[in-house]
């Protein structure tokens, strides 16, 4: 990999790992269109790596969420301690997806057909939300499953994370600014997981890919992800989440032409 397509690759992710429209089905889009010659295996890697800059851009905005969470289900707080157990909740299904079904999940990154549907798909659950109205009841356990299932499909490319996690969360009646923010928080442990999978072969993989290209798109996608998160809130503020739908179909038509055209 080259260090423009490290660069490359990491503004995409952050910039659309966050904005609902999936980080990973753009990076297999792009490594088609780039010609990038890595396996399916290794560009895999290099899509964890930039999952977890952007992880690390999660910290930087939400950090004091997390750490109030974390400490106060120490000291025994009621809020705090609840809050916890929504965002394990919320991990399990796309754990246990995630373990059962790494291979086909590596498999889908090969296919851009697949991955043009998925955007297609994504873009029509984003419509869905323009409707969706905040009430006042807090989040359930059962709703926190249900976002933790959003997130579990979200799994194969071009199936938005953010986009699936957001939209179950408008679904169950959260407000758009505390939806954003336990999506972004169940994020911390599933791409966290993630990134621990995967370092298992991290020091052959990073030979493969080269350090500097890696390292310079994980800087990129670490601060392009923090503006990216703050833009997103900014949208929800204004309920206008579902203005990413068209783009979403457009992406996934452009994606099925061209695997069409390149056969």
């Amino acid at each position: 990999m080259t260090l423009w397509q490290g660069i490359l690759l990491g503004l995409v992710q952050g910039l659309t790992e966050f904005l609902p429209v999936s980080s990973s089905g753009h990076l297999a889009l792009l490594r088609s269109v780039t010609n990038m010659r890595i396996s399916d295996e290794i560009f895999v890697f290099v899509a964890v790596t930039l999952h977890v800059a952007t992880l690390c851009s999660v910290l930087v905005v939400y950090g004091r969420k997390l750490a109030q969470v974390v400490f106060g289900t120490l000291r025994g707080s009621g809020p705090d301690r609840r809050y916890a157990i929504l965002l394990i909740v919320g991990t399990i299904p796309g754990a246990l997806l995630g373990a059962l079904f790494h291979e086909r999940f590596e498999e889908a990154f090969g296919s851009l057909r697949f991955i043009g549907a998925a955007f297609i798909v994504t873009g029509l659950v984003l419509w869905s939300t323009r409707r969706a109205q905040a009430r006042a009841e807090p989040l359930s356990v059962g709703g926190a499953l249900q976002i933790g299932i959003a997130q579990a499909v979200a799994i194969f490319p071009g199936i938005s994370r953010s986009g699936s996690t957001v939209s179950a969360a408008l679904w169950r009646g959260l407000p758009p600014v505390e939806a954003a923010e336990f999506s972004f928080l169940l994020a911390v442990i599933i791409i966290a997981g993630s990134g621990v999978f995967e370092a298992r072969h991290a020091v052959s993989n990073v030979g493969a890919v080269g350090a500097v290209p890696l390292a310079a798109g994980f800087v990129v996608a670490f601060a392009s992800g923090i503006a990216a998160i703050r833009f997103l809130v900014a949208m929800l503020k204004r309920g206008r989440f579902y203005a990413f739908a068209p783009y979403c179909v457009a992406i996934g038509l452009f994606t099925l032409a061209y695997a069409l055209w390149h056969g």
